[in-house]
């Protein structure tokens, strides 16, 4: 379990953020960075503004079905919210109610209602009460914290009734009981195999949110606002963009661009896989441009939280409003760190004020008294009261799997296993992010002083550097290429396993992937993701990493292929560890491959727990949806060699022999509907 307040706490999240990635240099660190950087820019190059409203209603349409095709689409029939009251406090001038609600089959969201109560002597306050849903950010306590709790606070006493949610695996709603967990690296990313990441369960789940405050009978439904600061901010910008309920959006502290992220640390919440293929941040924001959108950025927030950055997408905005003589929108400015800080709460007291109440200009309205709470008062569920078998993340997105590989069936016949193996695979180098059209390989060769080995360096595609040793044997009867994400090209190269396939007559090939060893940006790791930023920078781009390490092996053939003049017919892919799923994905792709190798490597995606000893760069977003599981991938092999020499799960667990075979029983009945059985070997021992 990863703890929020000792890992991923607000500040380290922002120093994360800050620290060596805006400024590039020549260093072989930053190479990977920089031509993710490129390929944003080409993406969105030609981007113009729409000059109509009719162009705008069209770009409006397009965007919304692409924002929620990349979270996965969402439930046609929301299923009962079924909420259920666990206690309250009362307080002077309003009172807090506890409520659980399902906002998904068998997930709760835990929430406190800050309901406004007349003072005595004072004025009755309406029958139906204006509503702000308030959405936290990357604080300890979810929330429960007191920077979330104040601005809650503030607005129930100027009259507003108030919804606080705690967002999927936060707060109240970790792995485990306590406060303080945090629910981004590789907690959200069991989310991505499934199709449906956390920025789109977020998005759902506070939409749930607005059907439980329409159903309050203090609410008026027709005047609904959400705001929330750092990730909170996220939240309100997507749901505000994409719910037309909000008449009023927030977002504090957040609001940069697509691009911006890619100099820098997000969390898993933030990412929409594929953004920067389809939209920018601007067009996003500008969905609420006639709905009381007001965007607050910090002077000495981070680079991508920064007053420029959040100008640009600003400018969209103001564009979009204009076409429609809006004058909804407002950017307030606020001479402040990465916060939620009075003078913030007050600018939004009064633009709520404003667009939910009809009162006021809009201007700052100073905050009431506020007197927070003890985190746990507020609680939902004090200490380690919260049901066993309430579900987490994990647990969700491991039924969620299950039930989306109920629907592959397996082809009953040789025939049939043939006509949808075409299928599956378009689909897998779709999920992958498609392959790049091949471009020179600029190979240079250099031999070894011993004259036993070759280094060969070249370009796997522009701005990408291919870099690979090799046995010194020309034109080699059988040729393996060892694949390890975790440990250095030439460790690699001269270690046991290495040592062990020469001896059994194998000429020896190291691929350096992209990202990792030598290029693997700095700071890349947090928490228990290794390629934590290069992972999610290639998600945004469209391309997840496990593609491009997957044309990084196939362009490793092409420059064999190119200095020998041709490619033995015995060609191995062995990948230890969480390199086993690239060289399975490979072999796939790749029919010069003849033997696929995993050792030690992930044996499904499906897991009830949060990822580790994983890469993150292996969760493609909907491959599991699209494609199938670790076992549909290598089944696609058939009839070549495929060999399973241990497995682990996805907690990282290494799995028993019996264990492993049933994990890919399916690859086993594939094989055989090929009369190739004998090809496919699954031992549970590391047998390097």
């Amino acid at each position: 379990m990863l703890g929020r307040s000792s890992t991923l706490a607000l500040g380290f999240l922002i120093s994360l953020a800050t620290q060596g990635f805006a400024q590039p240099d020549d260093s072989t660190a930053k190479l990977f960075q920089r031509f993710v950087q490129q390929q944003g820019r080409d993406l969105r190059n030609h981007d113009t503004a729409p000059a109509t409203k009719a162009d705008w209603e069209q770009t409006r349409s397009k965007l919304r079905a692409n924002l929620l095709q990349a979270w996965g689409g969402f439930p046609e029939v929301p299923c009962p919210l079924e909420p259920r009251s666990l206690g309250e406090i009362k307080r002077d001038g309003y009172r807090v109610e506890k409520i659980v609600f399902q906002t998904l089959p068998g997930v709760w969201m835990t929430t406190n209602a800050y309901i406004p109560e007349p003072i005595s002597g004072a004025a009755s306050l309406p029958n139906k009460l204006p509503a702000v849903l308030c959405v936290h950010g990357h604080w300890a306590g979810a929330k429960q914290d007191p920077v979330v709790q104040s601005r809650c606070i503030g607005l129930a006493k100027l009259g507003f009734f108030v919804l606080c949610v705690d967002a999927f695996g936060a707060g109240e709603r970790g792995v485990g009981k306590k406060l303080g967990e945090y629910h981004g690296e590789m907690t959200g990313a069991t989310l991505l195999p499934i199709g449906r990441p956390l920025s789109g369960i977020q998005v759902y789940e506070n939409m749930r949110a607005v059907d439980y405050l329409r159903s309050r009978v203090e609410v008026d439904p027709d005047r609904i606002g959400i705001t929330g600061a750092s990730g909170g901010g996220n939240q309100s910008m997507y749901a505000g963009a994409f719910d037309e309920r909000f008449r009023c959006v927030v977002p504090t502290c957040s609001v940069g661009n697509y691009q911006a992220y890619l100099s820098a640390a997000c969390c898993m919440c933030e990412v929409v896989p594929g953004a920067l293929k389809f939209t920018e941040e601007g067009d996003v924001l500008s969905l609420a441009a006639t709905r009381g959108l007001m965007v607050t950025s910090a002077t000495q927030d981070a680079f991508q939280f920064s007053v420029g950055e959040a100008k640009k997408s600003f400018e969209r905005v103001a564009s979009i409003a204009k076409l429609f003589e809006s004058t909804q929108i407002k950017h307030t400015i606020i001479e402040s760190p990465h916060h939620y800080n009075q003078p913030m709460r007050e600018a939004m007291y009064g633009w709520m004020t404003l667009h939910l109440k009809g009162q006021g200009e809009g201007t700052p309205i100073s905050e009431p008294e506020i007197k927070t709470e003890d985190p746990e008062t507020i609680r939902c569920y004090p200490g380690e009261s919260r049901p066993d078998d309430y579900v987490t993340i994990p647990q969700f997105a491991a039924a969620q799997a299950r039930a989306v590989l109920s629907k592959h069936v397996a082809p009953q016949s040789l025939n049939e296993a043939q006509a949808a193996r075409a299928g599956r695979l378009a689909s897998l180098e779709k999920v992958l992010g498609g392959m790049p059209q091949p471009t020179d390989l600029a190979l240079k060769v250099t031999l070894a002083d011993d004259g036993k080995s070759q280094t060969l360096t070249g370009v796997s595609e522009p701005g990408v550097p291919l870099r690979i040793q090799r046995d010194a044997s020309p034109k080699p009867a059988k040729l393996v290429v060892l694949l390890d994400l975790d440990t250095p090209l030439e460790q690699t190269f001269s270690g046991e396993l290495a040592a062990k396939l020469r001896g059994d007559g194998w000429t020896v090939v190291t691929s350096e992937l992209r990202a990792t060893g030598r290029t693997a940006p700095a700071g890349d790791k947090i928490g228990h993701a290794a390629d934590h930023n290069s992972a999610e920078w290639s998600l945004w781009i469209g391309r997840p990493l496990l593609g491009q390490w997957v044309w990084d092996v196939r362009r490793t053939l092409d420059a064999l292929r190119q200095q020998d003049g041709s490619l033995p017919s015995d060609i191995q892919v062995c990948g230890t560890g969480s390199a086993g799923v690239v060289a399975l994905c490979a072999a796939a792709l790749d029919e010069r491959i003849s033997h696929a190798k995993t050792i030690n490597s992930l044996a499904s995606y499906v897991t009830s727990e949060p990822y580790r000893g994983q890469r993150l760069g292996l969760m493609a977003p909907g491959i599991l949806r699209d494609v199938g599981n670790i076992a549909h991938i290598a089944a696609l092999i058939a009839p070549r060699r495929v060999t399973i020499t241990g497995g682990v799960t996805g907690g990282g667990q290494p799995l028993p022999h019996e264990a492993l075979v049933e994990h890919f029983a399916l690859t086993r009945a594939a094989f055989a509907q090929h009369e190739a059985s004998q090809s496919l070997n699954i031992d549970a021992q590391d047998a390097r």
